[in-house]
C-alpha cells in the first residue's frame, strides 16, 4: 500500500473527492456532498480555522494503484488548549472494509498529530465547527443525511474500535412532525405561561434585517453555548458570515427568536433540508447546478426541515422559553395552509446534554440517527474519560 499526501496536485484532490462516489454507489441513502463544500474545509482562504491551526490529508492506494482510502488530520491550537490533554482531530475517513488499510490511515493521523504535540485525537470530526461533518453514523442508516452531515459505512465503527478509539460522546438526531406531533401536557402549559407573560415577545427572522438577527445570534450563542466543552465564542464577523451564506435558502417562518424586555434571549434556527435537492446535483455546484437547484426549490421538492441550532441564555432557562419558542415555530406551520414542510429533524443533540435530550422527547421527537465521536489517547495507560455532562 502507498500513502500519498494530498497537496495542490489536481489528480490527488480529485481522488480524495471521488473515492466515496465509488464506495457508496450502491447505497441508496448516501448523498454526495458538494465538492466545493469539502474543498472549502482545506482552503485557508475559506476556512478561518487555519488562522490558528493546520490540516493535512492523504489518500491510500493498493499495490495496483487503486485508491482504497482517504483521511485528514488537523490541529486547532485554540481547541487543543481547552482539553485536559492537547487533542487534535481526524476526519473525512473513507476506506474499504479492510483493517490493515484503515489502520494505516489511523497511524498516519496519530503520528502527524503526535509530531504537533498532541496527546489524543478525536474522530471523525471536522476542521471547524461541530455543526458540519462530525461523528460516525452507528444507527439510522435507513435515513438520508442532513446537509453537511455524514452518512458513513456500517463497517466503520468496528474499524475505529478495533484500533482503540473509544466512545467520547454520542450525538442524536430526532425527527418529529410539524403538524400532529404528540407534545406532553407540561410542555404546552409552560409555553402558554410564557405567551401570557408580557415580558416575552417572539419574532421570526426577516431577511431585510439580517444583520440585526446575526447580532442577536451572536449574543444568545455566546451566553448559551460557550460553557460547552470544545465550543468557542462566536465573533460578530463569523455570525454575519453564517447568516449571509444561509440567506439564499432561509425561509423566514422557520427561524424564531425570543426577546425579554427587548433583549434577545433565545433562538430556534431551522432551515429547509436542502439535501433533498443536493442529491440530484451529483456533487456539483456550477452555474448549471445552481439553476437546477433553484428550479427544484421552486417546484417544492423540499418538504423536510432540520434544526441547525437551539439556544436559551442561562438566566431564562427552565422558565418555559424552550417550550414556547419550539411550539411557536410549529404553530406557524399549523396556521399557514400553504406551509410546505412536513417534518423537522432536530440535529446534533449530544448525550452530554440531558436537558436537551429530555426536551426533544417531550415535544414529540423520535430517535432517528445516532453518531459517535470517538477519542483515541496516545498514551494507552492513561485513564479514558468521556465528555463531561452539562448540569
Amino acid at each position: 500500500m502507498q500513502l500519498l499526501e494530498v497537496g495542490d496536485e489536481a489528480a490527488l484532490r480529485r481522488e480524495f473527492l471521488h473515492l466515496p462516489v465509488r464506495l457508496y454507489r450502491h447505497q441508496p441513502t448516501w448523498i454526495r456532498p458538494f465538492d466545493t463544500d469539502i474543498e472549502a474545509v482545506f482552503d485557508p482562504a475559506k476556512n478561518p480555522s487555519f488562522a490558528h491551526g493546520e490540516a493535512i490529508r492523504w489518500i491510500l492506494r493498493d499495490d495496483s494503484g487503486q485508491t482504497i482510502g482517504r483521511v485528514a488530520a488537523f490541529v486547532d491550537s485554540e481547541k487543543a488548549a481547552q482539553e485536559e490533554q492537547p487533542t487534535g482531530g481526524m476526519g473525512f475517513f473513507e476506506c474499504i472494509n479492510d483493517e490493515q488499510a484503515a489502520f494505516c490511515l489511523f497511524d498516519a493521523c496519530r503520528e502527524w498529530l503526535q509530531n504537533k504535540g498532541m496527546e489524543a485525537m478525536d474522530g471523525p470530526v471536522n476542521f471547524g465547527e461541530r455543526d458540519n461533518w462530525w461523528g460516525l453514523l452507528v444507527d439510522g442508516f435507513e435515513h438520508e443525511p442532513s446537509y453537511k452531515m455524514p452518512w458513513t459505512m456500517p463497517c466503520y465503527p468496528a474499524l475505529f474500535e478495533q484500533y482503540g478509539f473509544q466512545d467520547y460522546f454520542r450525538q442524536f438526531t430526532y425527527v418529529t412532525a410539524i403538524q400532529g406531533a404528540v407534545v406532553t401536557p407540561g410542555v404546552e402549559e409552560r409555553a402558554r405561561r410564557i405567551y401570557s407573560n408580557p415580558t416575552y415577545e417572539f419574532r421570526h427572522v426577516e431577511k431585510a434585517n439580517w444583520k440585526r438577527y446575526a447580532s442577536d445570534i451572536q449574543v444568545i450563542y455566546n451566553k448559551a453555548w460557550v460553557r460547552h466543552s470544545g465550543v468557542k465564542p462566536l465573533t460578530e464577523e463569523k455570525a454575519q458570515d453564517i447568516v449571509r451564506q444561509a440567506l439564499p435558502i432561509i425561509d423566514e417562518e422557520l427561524i424564531w427568536f425570543a426577546y425579554a424586555d427587548g433583549e434577545p434571549v433565545a433562538f430556534f434556527i431551522v432551515l429547509p433540508e436542502v439535501n433533498q435537492i443536493v442529491k440530484h446535483l451529483d456533487g456539483q455546484f456550477n452555474l448549471w447546478a445552481k439553476a437546477k437547484f433553484m428550479l427544484l426549490k421552486w417546484r417544492g421538492v423540499v418538504d423536510k426541515t432540520f434544526g441547525v441550532s437551539f439556544g436559551v441564555v442561562p438566566e431564562h432557562q427552565g422558565k418555559g422559553v424552550e417550550a414556547a419558542i419550539a411550539l411557536r415555530f410549529r404553530q406557524a406551520g399549523r396556521d399557514n395552509p400553504e406551509f410546505p414542510y412536513k417534518t423537522i429533524e432536530m440535529n446534533w443533540v449530544g448525550d452530554f446534554n440531558p436537558i436537551m435530550l429530555r426536551f426533544v422527547k417531550q415535544i414529540g421527537g423520535d430517535l432517528a440517527k445516532t453518531y459517535i465521536t470517538y477519542r483515541y489517547l496516545f498514551d494507552r495507560t492513561k485513564p479514558f474519560k468521556r465528555c463531561p455532562v452539562i448540569r
